[in-house]
């Protein structure tokens, strides 16, 4: 019998998040990877059917064992300050493993952002490249999940579609795009070394956007700004406060369109997966049900 070769093995952090778990999903449809995920509570992670490490980025003994083995890795941590120092232990335990390429999701903008939580992700793509990985950095815009809801909150609701955006234009990608270019940068390692991936492909107001609901879904929807002081009340409620401080300035800077390039769109996606990306108006009739309200 002939000697099979070792499949890549990659290793899934997050993965029941919304990307991570859209990422899971995808991966578990291919025959050419070993997948493992590494989740904090391994039974919320036993409906994939793939084997399962845990991993826990605030107890630092579990990541090196759940590195063992792995090729290729998916990183992505929460929304807090604390990721500096999550993705900085992961990132060494990583090189001591002997991974050799990680695909990190961060998050929006140019190299020269002046948005603090969006800076964070660049000093970790940094120690990355520092560590001597092969790498792709991933830079979603602004996720389409959001319209439906955020941190708990609908978004739109009984006609009512809401944000503290105030009336700036942004850049918007459904969360299942960028699992889709994360798999094929964890699949494809030596095609998308190097790569820093912005993804944004429809640009489009809140106010445009209730537009949309309205033609689609034949109810009618408004857009109501939100002021962004609210988030700051956010602190008070147990979420971590420089992340919030950084959130609530980035709403601001939105409104007074003080972050260039805000609604840039790129082409990189259909290159990268072979097919067009998500629209918002496609992805308003993808979840029609979860837009959908009943007349008073």
């Amino acid at each position: 019998m002939a000697h099979q070769p070792r499949k890549p093995v990659v290793l899934v952090t997050g993965a029941t998040g919304q990307v991570g778990g859209a990422i899971v999903r995808l991966l578990a449809a291919r025959t050419d990877l070993d997948v493992v995920l590494a989740v904090r509570s391994p039974e919320k992670a036993a409906h994939f059917g793939l084997p399962v490490v845990e991993m826990d980025y605030d107890r630092p003994e579990t990541l090196l064992p759940a590195l063992q083995g792995v090729d290729v890795a998916f990183l992505m941590t929460g929304y807090t300050i604390d990721m500096l120092r999550q993705s900085k232990s992961f990132i060494d335990d990583a090189r001591k493993a002997g991974v050799k390429h990680v695909v990190h999701l961060g998050a929006c903008g140019p190299d020269d952002t002046r948005v603090p939580h969006w800076g964070w992700h660049q000093f970790v793509e940094r120690y990355i490249e520092w560590a001597g990985f092969s790498f792709t950095h991933l830079r979603p815009e602004a996720f389409m999940q959001n319209l439906i809801g955020y941190q708990g909150d609908r978004a739109a609701s009984n006609g009512v579609l809401s944000s503290h955006f105030a009336d700036a234009r942004l850049s918007w990608v459904d969360c299942e795009d960028v699992a889709a270019v994360a798999v094929e940068c964890l699949a494809r390692p030596d095609r998308h070394n190097g790569q820093v991936y912005r993804l944004g492909y429809d640009a489009k107001t809140h106010a445009d956007i209730a537009g949309i609901l309205t033609e689609e879904l034949g109810q009618p929807f408004r857009y109501v700004p939100r002021p962004p002081e609210e988030v700051l009340e956010s602190i008070t409620n147990g979420l971590e406060p420089a992340y919030m401080r950084s959130i609530y300035e980035h709403f601001v800077m939105h409104g007074r369109k003080e972050i260039p390039g805000a609604d840039e769109v790129f082409d990189n996606f259909e290159n990268i997966t072979g097919r067009k990306p998500v629209t918002i108006r496609d992805f308003v009739r993808k979840h029609e049900a979860k837009f959908r309200y009943r007349h008073p």
